[in-house]
C-alpha cells in the first residue's frame, strides 16, 4: 500500500507522456490502421512500442542521474547535435500544435453542434484557454488535472473495448477486398503510424524538462521510482493504442467505410463508433472524453514545445539568464499560439496534411534522436553504473536499425516510383 501511494505521488512526467501521446496517433491513426487494414496493424504498433521505447527511456534517465535536461546533453556532445535538435524543432513548432489543435477544434464543433463556426476559429479560442491556463496554472495545474483526464478514458476505452470484442466484427460487404500494406498509399500510412506511435521520438526531450520542473516543488526521486512511473504512462499509452485499433478493426474493417480527412466529419465518425456498441445514450460521455484527451494532449504539447524551444534558446544563448524567467514562458507559449493559427488557417479543416507532414518529419528523424540520445546516457556524464544494460542497448540498436531501414525503403519507393 505504501509503495502504492508512493508510485502515486511520483505520477507526474509519465503521466503527462502518455497524455501527450494519447492524442492523433492513438485517436486518428491507430482508430485508421484497424479501421483500413484489420488486425495485421497490431503488428507495427506494437513494434513502434517496443522498439522505440529506449529513445525515450533514455530522456528519464538522463536526466535523474545528471540532473540535466537532454538538450544541455546533446550540447554536451557538440553544438552540432543542439543545433540539428533546434531544427527538427522549428519544424515541428510549426506541425505537431497545428494538427492537434486541429483535430481538437473538430471534436468541439461535434460535441457543442456549432456547425457554422469554422476550424481556425474554433482553434484559436481553445488556443487562447490553452495559453491562459498554461500561463497561469503552470506545471502543477497540469500534471493534477491531467490524472483526471487519463483515468477517464481508460475506463472509457475499456468499456467500449470489452463492447466490442463481444460483438464481434461487423460483417464484411459483397466483393470486400483487404487494402494492400505494401503499396505506395500502404507505406505512407505505415510512416505516419510508426512516426508517432507512440509519439514523435524528439518528445524524449520533454519528459526531461518535466522532471526537472517537478523536482522543483517534490524531492527527487531515485532512477528506479522514476522509471518506474515512467513506465506506467509508457505502458497506458502502448495499450490504450492496441484499444483504439481494435475498435476501428472490429467497427470499420470490410465496411468500405472511409475515416474522413475532414476533422468535424471525422470527430464524429470515431464519436459513433463508440456510442453504436455501448448505446446513443453514452454519445455525449465518449464526445466529452475524447474532447478532454484531445484538450489535455494540446495543452502538453503546447506547455513541452515552449519549454523545449526557451531550453534550446538559452543553451545557444548562454549570457542570457531572461529566457528562462516566467516572462519568457508565458511570451514563448503566446508565439507557438500564433504560428500555429497561422497554419491552421492555412490548412482549413484538412487535418490529413497537416498530420502526414508532421509524421513523416518524425519518422525521418527518429533513428538519428534515438542514436543522439543513445550518446547521452553512455558519456561521460553518466556514473557507468547507471548506465543503460546490454539489452537496453541491443533494442536501442534494433530500433535505429529498423526505423532506418523503412526510411530507406520508402526514399526507394519515392525514387523508383
Amino acid at each position: 500500500m505504501l509503495n502504492f501511494k508512493k508510485n502515486l505521488k511520483n505520477l507526474g512526467p509519465g503521466l503527462l507522456f502518455a497524455s501527450m501521446a494519447i492524442g492523433t496517433s492513438h485517436l486518428v491513426l491507430s482508430t485508421k490502421a484497424g479501421a483500413q487494414y484489420g488486425w495485421l496493424m497490431v503488428i507495427p504498433i506494437i513494434l513502434a512500442n517496443v522498439l522505440k521505447y529506449p529513445f525515450f527511456e533514455f530522456g528519464v534517465r538522463y536526466t535523474n542521474v545528471t540532473n540535466k535536461t537532454l538538450i544541455e546533453g546533446y550540447l554536451n556532445r557538440g553544438k552540432g547535435y543542439l543545433w540539428f535538435y533546434a531544427l527538427i524543432t522549428l519544424v515541428t513548432t510549426f506541425t505537431i500544435l497545428a494538427a492537434l489543435y486541429t483535430v481538437t477544434a473538430g471534436l468541439f464543433i461535434n460535441l457543442f453542434g456549432v456547425g457554422h463556426s469554422s476550424i481556425a476559429m474554433v482553434a484559436l479560442i481553445l488556443f487562447l484557454i490553452i495559453s491562459a491556463l498554461l500561463i497561469f496554472g503552470k506545471y502543477r495545474f497540469l500534471e493534477i488535472s491531467l490524472k483526471f483526464v487519463v483515468s477517464i478514458l481508460f475506463i472509457a476505452l475499456l468499456v467500449t473495448t470489452i463492447l466490442v470484442l463481444a460483438k464481434g466484427p461487423d460483417t464484411h460487404v459483397p466483393g470486400f477486398k483487404p487494402q494492400p500494406v505494401f503499396n505506395e498509399v500502404g507505406i505512407l500510412f505505415l510512416i505516419g503510424l510508426i512516426g508517432w506511435m507512440p509519439t514523435s521520438v524528439e518528445a524524449s526531450s520533454w519528459i526531461s524538462l518535466w522532471s526537472i520542473e517537478k523536482w522543483k516543488t517534490q524531492n527527487k526521486p531515485s532512477l528506479k521510482e522514476s522509471l518506474q512511473e515512467f513506465n506506467i504512462g509508457y505502458t497506458i499509452t502502448a495499450v490504450l493504442a492496441i484499444f483504439f485499433m481494435i475498435i476501428g478493426w472490429f467497427t470499420l474493417y470490410g465496411t468500405n467505410i472511409q475515416l474522413s480527412n475532414n476533422a468535424v466529419s471525422f470527430a464524429d465518425q470515431v464519436v459513433r463508433l463508440f456510442t453504436q456498441h455501448i448505446g446513443s445514450w453514452a454519445y455525449l460521455f465518449i464526445a466529452i472524453s475524447a474532447f478532454a484527451t484531445m484538450f489535455s494532449t494540446c495543452m502538453t504539447a503546447h506547455d513541452a514545445l515552449a519549454r523545449v524551444s526557451l531550453d534550446i534558446i538559452t543553451l545557444l544563448k548562454p549570457k542570457s539568464n531572461w529566457f528562462s524567467t516566467k516572462a519568457a514562458f508565458a511570451l514563448g507559449v503566446l508565439v507557438l499560439t500564433l504560428i500555429n493559427f497561422v497554419v491552421i488557417a492555412a490548412f482549413s479543416a484538412n487535418m490529413g496534411n497537416l498530420v502526414a507532414l508532421a509524421t513523416f518529419v518524425s519518422f525521418v528523424v527518429a533513428p538519428v534522436i534515438g542514436y543522439m540520445n543513445l550518446k547521452n546516457v553512455t558519456s561521460k556524464d553518466i556514473d557507468p553504473k547507471f548506465q543503460p544494460g546490454k539489452k537496453l542497448k541491443f533494442l536501442t540498436y534494433a530500433g535505429i536499425l529498423f526505423l532506418s531501414c523503412f526510411a530507406l525503403y520508402y526514399f526507394y519507393i519515392i525514387i523508383t516510383k
